[in-house]
């Protein structure tokens, strides 16, 4: 059984985050600085986001409206963990990677948002891909080289 109230809080953490990154400012305001780190950031925020949201396409879901607006929350915490990840200036390549999550995470919102349990399950791969992308470049040790 997935849980989705520390999905929630993660939730409410991100947009949080992202609304004093994504609001306009002056060009002469501060920056933003993140608090978390790249590790809190995947090990609070995608990581549990990313595998609630595919445990509940993978099981044939969601079934429910609880299940509907978990599936709604793990998308659109992952679409906006995108924009975190490219808060600090970042390699032109990492912010091609963190583009896909915030891609594949306003699709799966979409399909969430809509109820389409079809287009949520095809929007699974992207989810993994854009993961497995951004690992394969930035965290080379979990997908060693082919031998």
């Amino acid at each position: 059984m997935v849980h989705s109230r520390p999905i929630m809080r993660a939730f409410a953490g991100v947009l949080m985050l992202a609304s004093a990154v994504g609001a306009q400012t002056p060009p002469d305001a501060p920056q933003p600085r993140p608090l978390a780190t790249m590790k809190q950031l995947m090990v609070d925020l995608v990581h549990p986001a990313s595998n609630a949201l595919l445990l509940l396409i993978n099981r044939g879901g969601p079934g429910d409206d609880r299940e509907w607006a978990e599936a709604r929350h793990a998308a659109l915490t992952l679409a906006e963990s995108g924009n975190l990840l490219m808060t600090a200036n970042r390699a032109p390549a990492w912010v091609t990677d963190a583009r896909l999550l915030m891609d594949a995470g306003a699709a799966a919102y979409k399909a969430a948002d809509a109820k389409d349990a079809r287009a949520l399950a095809e929007v699974a791969d992207r989810v993994d891909a854009s993961c497995t992308t951004c690992h394969k470049q930035f965290r080379p040790g979990i997908f060693p080289p082919a031998r």
